[in-house]
């Protein structure tokens, strides 16, 4: 009997263990050099845009070195009301020119990024500084920023990641324009509205002066007047002046003939006017494209 017992404690420590090891942060350092700063290891940890040597326009040297660390996760969110993941910061700040090393810890186990928009692509390709593992995972990778005060994005590219929390702004110099629904920071750009549900009024329906005619049966005997167009007129007095002398030339045309011939002469010029329209009809198309 007291097998049993001792076979649970066991299990339930080997279990805990189990998580334990899980929950490891697990550094990633080695990596293939795939050229332009791009970085991957067989792990699925991926650095973009690495550069630790290479001075933008208008830096003379870096100004400093700076490290900062980053950590991602669902935990983070938990302050932000409408947030399902994070970052344990969402705004930093260095001097222009500064050559700065980011440690990325997704303690989440899923896929999380820590990406740079913004930068001048013919020093980093696509424009950008990039940072991704799944985890529980660390990846470190360095930039070198460049010389102008500006504010650059900074988010995790994964679907819905950056909509559910994951956004942040890393300040270079003075700075420039914020972006907006950074948690804790910035006013969100489309903000949450919890209140009662807005039920637009119906306009009153117009007061009807005579009850014995409905309004319908009024409108459909007072019919608003047409104005007369300079169309109707010009087909007016083509029909008058037109239609006699349409009647002579035709008249001159089938005079001798019998019926069977001015229905078959009647025939082939509705046959020649189809084809003209037809042809008309196919130049606008043709026209068209």
């Amino acid at each position: 009997m007291k097998t049993i017992p001792t076979l649970f404690l066991g299990s339930l420590l080997a279990a805990t263990s189990v998580y334990a090891a899980e929950d490891k942060i697990v550094e990633h350092n080695s990596f293939m050099d795939h050229g332009d700063g791009h970085l991957m290891d067989m792990d699925g940890a991926m650095v973009m845009g690495q550069n630790k040597d290479t001075l933008a326009p208008g830096c003379d040297k870096v100004s400093e070195d700076v490290e900062i660390t980053v950590h991602a996760g669902h935990k983070y969110a938990k302050d932000y009301p409408g947030t399902m993941f994070g970052f344990s910061e969402h705004e930093w700040k260095v001097k222009p020119c500064t050559r700065l090393t980011v440690h990325f810890i997704n303690e989440d186990h899923i896929r999380h990024q820590w990406m740079m928009h913004g930068l001048p692509k013919f020093l980093y390709d696509k424009g950008m500084f990039h940072l991704e593992v799944t985890g529980p995972a660390k990846v470190s990778g360095t930039l070198i920023l460049p010389v102008e005060d500006r504010t650059y994005l900074v988010h995790c590219d994964i679907a819905q990641h950056m909509e559910k929390g994951m956004k942040g702004q890393l300040i270079v110099g003075k700075g420039g324009t914020p972006f907006p629904s950074i948690p804790g920071l910035t006013d969100l750009a489309i903000p949450d509205d919890y209140g009662p549900a807005f039920v637009p009024t119906p306009a009153p329906a117009p007061p009807i002066t005579d009850k014995s005619v409905p309004p319908t049966a009024t409108a459909a005997q007072n019919p608003p007047a047409q104005p007369t167009s300079g169309g109707f007129i010009l087909g007016v007095i083509l029909g008058a002046f037109g239609t006699p002398f349409a009647i002579s030339t035709y008249r001159r045309r089938f005079q001798g003939m019998s019926a069977g011939e001015v229905l078959n002469s009647l025939g082939h010029t509705g046959l020649g006017l189809i084809d003209r329209l037809l042809g008309f009809i196919a130049a606008l198309a043709k026209g068209g494209k």
